[in-house]
């Protein structure tokens, strides 16, 4: 199937929405999410490299770490400062930037699955300035991943 994510225009240069209905239950859809080596799996950015260091599962707090790679490797530790059962996950880096899934059930079996990226929090905005040009993208191949694998 050639399914597609819908990014939404939030009217600011350093937060993007991306969301797509997922038929599968949120809470099968957060199981997945707060396991750190199922990041890679669905990463749409293709800047994950590497396994993770961390907790098998992720909560309040808890701090993961993933090898990266943006034009050159390195690693990045974040920690998860949001965790709402079956409903939203959000963490950040030393930056600032904040990733946040937000799970909301339109039926038992189907759910809209909403990942945000906000850079208004970022520390530097000059180093997130260009992010327009791609995070949303690959926020849209990340949901569209994410979609594939826990509908199978």
């Amino acid at each position: 199937m050639n399914y597609r994510a819908e990014i939404l225009d939030t009217k600011n240069p350093l937060f993007f929405k991306v969301q797509i209905e997922i038929d599968a239950p949120a809470t099968k859809i957060f199981d997945f999410l707060i396991q750190p080596k199922n990041h890679r799996l669905m990463d749409g950015s293709g800047m994950l490299r590497g396994e993770f260091k961390g907790p098998e599962k992720l909560y309040l707090g808890a701090k993961f770490g993933m090898k990266m790679r943006y034009g050159i490797p390195y690693v990045i530790t974040n920690q998860v400062v949001e965790f709402k059962e079956n409903s939203a996950i959000a963490w950040r880096h030393l930056m600032h930037n904040v990733w946040r899934y937000e799970l909301a059930s339109i039926s038992d079996h189907k759910t809209l699955v909403i990942e945000s990226w906000d850079g208004t929090t970022a520390r530097s905005k000059w180093w997130v300035s260009d992010s327009g040009k791609w995070v949303p993208k690959a926020m849209a191949k990340t949901l569209v991943k994410l979609k594939e694998i826990v509908e199978k």
